[in-house]
């Protein structure tokens, strides 16, 4: 379990990576500071998937989830958003050390 969630973990990283090479490139022929909202690039990847979320979010959750919550995350920069789920996959999914003062035994 935890190498799958390590796998997510690199994956959104990459995500992330890509999200920011595409604002940096943007950015510099622009000559300002252009970042992505996690909505516009998702729309312009797979605009059915993300219909899809809204028509589940708003059907089967109370309307508060969808409006400041769902609507906050999806006008973040899109690199942000996959950092900060990369950075939770990968804790969840990191090993345990063990607490100090414990001894190991073989």
């Amino acid at each position: 379990m935890r190498f799958i969630l390590r796998l997510f973990a690199l994956i959104a990283l990459a995500v992330a990576v890509l999200a920011a090479v595409v604002d940096a490139a943007r950015s510099l022929s622009a000559q300002t500071l252009m970042l992505t909202p996690l909505a516009r690039g998702w729309n312009d990847v797979a605009p059915a998937s993300l219909a899809w979320l809204q028509g589940l979010v708003q059907n089967n959750l109370p309307d508060v989830f969808w409006d400041p919550v769902f609507i906050f995350i999806l006008s973040m920069p899109a690199a942000a958003v996959f950092c900060v789920i990369a950075a939770l996959f990968y804790a969840v999914g990191a090993k345990r050390e063990k607490p100090f003062g414990q001894i190991r035994t073989h």
